[in-house]
């Protein structure tokens, strides 16, 4: 049986989070910290120094995240496991962390038990997620997939100018065509949203973000 600590850093920048960090590591006698971070670049530096079995990482920080900085340890460094340690439950942030590469999910009102437990878990290749890293998971993949309207680019030309108001005899002016070419473009679009109006396919658009 290996009765080596597991190797901690912090990556995190935030001092005063770096700092709590560290404090409730040194209650553990099984949890040793062996690096602080407070960027991304200095973390992958201290990885590869320093060479941690788990990294507690926080998400959003300046210049490099915490994503890009999971995925780039993972590349460097593939024996070390990352938890992400974050204030923040949003679903991009937590699809994001995981498909870097990260292990774990906490939210910083974890308790030091469970944090503990955490790293444990990490280091023994298990996954931990806060409940509400999971139920933001579940969200996600339960979430109606974003309609695909299939506009042709010229449609899509079409539409833009629909929105900002212009009549068919305008529209053909703009796109130098015969009004009647754009009567046959009109109706395709509206047939393709499955709306009855002018009106209405300015809404979807707009809803939907179809034309930039």
């Amino acid at each position: 049986m290996n009765n080596q600590p597991i190797r901690v850093m912090i990556v995190d920048d935030h001092a005063v989070v770096r700092s709590g960090l560290a404090a409730f590591l040194l209650v553990y006698d099984d949890l040793e910290l062996v690096a602080e971070a407070g960027s991304g670049t200095e973390a992958l530096h201290l990885c590869r120094a320093k060479q941690p079995h788990v990294v507690l990482m926080d998400l959003v920080m300046p210049e490099m995240d915490g994503a890009a900085t999971t995925k780039a340890i993972k590349q460097q460094c593939p024996g070390v496991q990352v938890v992400a340690l974050t204030s923040f439950r949003e679903e991009e942030l937590v699809q994001g962390a995981l498909q870097a590469g990260a292990i774990g999910y906490l939210l910083k009102n974890v308790s030091a038990d469970e944090l503990a437990s955490a790293i444990r878990a990490a280091h023994a290749g298990q996954p931990t997620l806060a409940p509400e890293a999971t139920q933001a998971l579940i969200h996600a993949a339960t979430k109606p997939p974003e309609p695909q309207f299939d506009l042709t680019p010229r449609e899509l030309e079409v539409l833009a100018l629909v929105i900002q108001g212009l009549n068919n005899g305008k529209i053909a002016n703009e796109l130098v065509v015969s009004q009647s070419t754009v009567k046959f473009h009109v109706s395709s679009i509206l047939s393709k949203l499955g709306v009855g109006s002018r009106t209405e396919a300015t809404a979807l658009a707009v809803q939907y973000k179809l034309v930039p």
